[in-house]
Formats: structure tokens, sequence, C-alpha cells
């Protein structure tokens, strides 16, 4: 993504900043007052269109500053232009999701993963099905919303405290959800930084196996502190994942291949509609009664496969469970779920073009430059405007796509690589929000597992721990990346 920021000097440094702060007070109305309700989805359009607002502030100030409408205009182009890769990963994600689930690729990873559950070491193993799992889906909510509530439901019954289960359930879903490029947000916060997915994933891991490492030894440390007064029942659950789908080893082929060429370097979207095909052909091979049931039909044939295949890429697919606690696994969105995502990163654009033309971006970054002295001052500045936005807009896509969009001038000026910037966003921005009550990420993780978000704070060790790791990595200039591919250490 092209980071070019315009000048202007006739925009003083508070007039810059009025179209960020009329941002964040209208988001922060919009999250906590206006959709505040349980049922509500402020991403469901709402917050897109605040964005929309910000930029007629924007352009407001730009009209005071005698910048012309075309000239915003193109810049709002151009930006829009530059996110037509990410916005294409994002689509074909759908799409890869969708085929995964029909074809039992994910619903195989549950089974088998819950079979490993042993009650002398609940807690690590928790953190660790719901990595797996979180990865497999690029869903911390799914991840909690399924297997989440049943571990919730098993550590209950073994006398562990449900805030240290949820703690652990609460790491493992943000853990995958952050390195999975099935994630909206590990798709969102390379396209606002301006580097391309697997670069993303790859640079994150430096500061993320750490984190998850150290994560891992302390639900060990607390597991070895519990005692464990009954005994872990997943049949149930594991019951209904077979009567559901055909379980085979032989699944796990499709992502095993997509893993293959992606450590080959293979373009994203070639992987991505590689894996979405293999799943589609394994679907009608592995699961012809539930390629039936999404059409109708009773018996297999050219026009109902092809039929249930595009379904499960392009729209929601549901298979049928009596199992409640499955519905949501059972659930997928295809292609169409990624539209609030794109429409979010359209209306950020939208946005950051405008405040580009009118030279906001330029002013702010240069004020920026002058508080940041240093790397790790630029990086702190950027956690902590993440950490604001959760706070403030309450919503994790936006503590990624506003700070990515102010800051990326900024990184380029110090000479760092834009990768810098998307792994900080992620390091904070996507895993703080579940730490924040009133957060929209907080609200349904203490709704769905039962567990209020200060009982499992405490607990989400990966949570807390990610920014500071990514803060001592710039503290000791640890694999900071620059802009000329050559590595500090």
């Amino acid at each position: 993504m092209d980071t070019k920021i315009i000048k202007n000097r006739e925009l003083k440094l508070w007039e810059a900043l009025i179209p960020v702060f009329a941002l964040i007070g209208m988001l922060a109305y919009n999250v906590l007052f206006a959709y505040n309700g349980p049922d509500d989805n402020a991403l469901g359009g709402s917050n897109q269109f605040i964005l929309l607002m910000g930029g007629a502030v924007a352009a407001i100030m730009g009209y005071f500053t005698k910048v012309p409408f075309h000239k915003m205009l193109d810049e709002v182009a151009n930006n829009i232009k530059s996110t037509a890769g990410a916005i294409l990963i994002l689509l074909m994600v759908g799409a890869l999701a969708g085929t995964w689930m029909v074809s039992g690729i994910i619903p195989s990873m549950i089974y088998y993963g819950l079979q490993i559950l042993s009650p002398a070491v609940f807690l690590p193993a928790t953190l660790i099905i719901c990595s797996v799992i979180s990865i497999a889906t690029g869903s911390s909510w799914t991840t909690s919303a399924t297997v989440g509530i049943a571990l919730i439901g098993i550590g209950g019954a073994l006398g562990f405290d449900l805030g240290m289960v949820a703690g652990a359930v609460v790491s493992g879903a943000y853990f995958g959800d952050k390195l999975s490029p099935m994630s909206d947000t590990t798709n969102l916060a390379p396209a606002m930084a301006g580097t391309d997915l697997f670069t993303h994933i790859k640079y994150m891991t430096l500061t993320t196996i750490p984190t998850y490492i150290i994560t891992l030894l302390l639900f060990i440390i607390l597991g070895l502190s519990v005692d464990v007064t009954g005994e872990a029942n997943t049949d149930d659950l594991l019951n209904s994942i077979s009567a559901s789908f055909n379980v085979t080893p032989w699944l796990f082929l499709v992502p095993v291949i997509v893993i293959g060429l992606i450590v080959k370097k293979t373009e994203p979207l070639v992987a991505l509609l590689v894996g979405t095909l293999l799943a589609g052909i394994f679907a009608i091979v592995f699961q012809p009664e539930v390629v039936n049931g999404i059409t109708g039909t009773d018996s297999m044939t050219f026009k109902s496969a092809y039929k249930g295949v595009m379904q499960a890429i392009t729209t929601e697919v549901v298979v049928p469970t009596e199992n409640k606690t499955l519905i949501d696994l059972f659930t997928s969105g295809g292609m169409a779920k990624m539209l609030p995502t794109i429409w979010l990163i359209i209306c950020a654009m939208v946005f950051g073009g405008i405040m580009d033309a009118i030279g906001a971006l330029s002013r702010i970054s240069e004020s920026l430059l002058k508080l940041a002295h240093s790397t790790f001052g630029l990086f702190a500045s950027t956690v902590g405007s993440c950490l604001a936005l959760n706070i403030t807009a309450s919503d994790q896509y936006l503590a990624i796509v506003v700070p990515g969009k102010m800051f990326a001038k900024a990184y380029k000026d110090k000479g760092l690589a834009p990768e810098n910037l998307s792994r900080t966003l992620e390091d904070t921005g996507t895993v703080t929000s579940v730490l924040v009550p009133w957060n929209t990420c907080g609200a349904y993780q203490a709704g769905t597992l039962g567990v209020s978000t200060l009982d499992y704070l405490p607990y989400a060790f990966f949570n807390i721990l990610s920014p500071f790791m990514t803060l001592i990595f710039a503290a000791f200039n640890i694999k900071i990346r620059q802009l000329t591919n050559t590595i500090k250490e």
C-alpha cells in the first residue's frame, strides 16, 4: 500500500486533529450508547457510516484550507485501489472457511483435538485446543462459542476456577485469531500498514511465539496447583460431530497442501483458491449427505453437488445438529461473511484518503515523529493509540484501522518496514480488545462463556503479555526490520 502523504502547510496541527477527535467521539457514542444492546451490531453498518462522517469533517477542513474536492476524491480512489489485493484475499478466506466447514475439515480438527484432552493437563490442553481451532477457523468468537463453551463446562465439573478456564480459552482463541490467514484482523492489519498477509504473519511470530510459550508455562503451573476432582466427558460433543460429518484423517490432506503452498511462497490468492477448490471436491467425496442437505436433494447429481459447494463458498450454510453447542461451528458465512469487514476497509480508506489529501496525516505524522525521538517511542505511541481506541471506540477493527492509517507515514519516515506497524497493531489492537468489558469483544466473550471480563482478565495471559512483548522487542531493538530489508539485531 502506498503510504505517501500530501503536505499542506496551511493546515495547523489542531485543525488536522479535529477530524480525528470527531471520529473518535462519534464512534464512542455509537458503540457505547447507541448500539450497546445485546443484539446490536455496530459493525453492521453504523461504524462504517461514522467513518464516512469523519471523512466529511476532514473534507470541511480541506475546504477551509483550499484543497480542491476532486483532489480529495482522487486520493480516496487511490487508497481504495491499494486495498484491492486485501479485499480479494478476504473474499477468498470466506470461501475457504465455507468449504472447510462443509467438507468436514474444521469439524474433524475439533473431533481429534478434543480426544487429546486429559484432566491432568486440562488448562494447558484447553489453551492448545482453542489455539488449534482458532487457527483453523480464523475466528476467536467461533472458537469460544463452540469448544470454549464445552471446555468451560468440563472445567467447572473438574473443580477449576472458571476465570482460569475462560482465560485459557480466550488466550488460545486470540492466538489463533491473530495468526490465522483466515482471520479478518490478520488480513486487516497488513492492509492498513501496507504489507502483505504472509509477510505479516511470519514477522508476527517473532513476538507471538515467545508470548505463547510464556502463556503455556503459566497455565501448566496453574494446572499443577489445582486439584482435579472429576472426569472430563466429551462423548456428547464427539458423537454429535461424528453424527453430522464423516470424520477421517484424509481430510487433513487439504490443510497440509495449503500449508505446503504457503511455505513454498505461493501467492496467497493462489494458495487460498487451491484450498477452496480441494475442500469443495473433498466435500463431495466425503460429505455427500451434507452437500445434499444444503441443496435439499435426496441423491447426488452434478448440479446438486455444484450448487451445494457454491453455496458454501458464497453465502451462509448451516449443517443441522441437535447439539446446541455446535450450532455456531456448523454455520459458515462464506464470502458474504467477509462483506462487513470489506465495507469497513472501504470506508476507512475514504476517511484516510481525505485525511491524506488535506495534508492532515502529514501534519500529524510530523508531530508524532517530533514526540517519538526513538524507535521505541514510535512503537509505544502506536501501542497507546490502539489501547485508547479499544477503550473509547470499543471495537478491535477500529483499533487497527485508525492507528494503522495514522502511523503508516511515521514508520516509513523512520525507515521502518510496514510489517513493524502491522505486527504492533495485532499485538495490541487485536488481542487487548477482549480485556475491555464494554468493548464488543469483551462483551461477547463474557456473554458467550458466562464468565465476566474482570474474572477472566487476570488469566488472559496471552492478551496481557502481547503488547509488552512488542515493546520489549522495540526497546532492545530485537528483529526490527528496516525498509532496506536489512534486520537490526
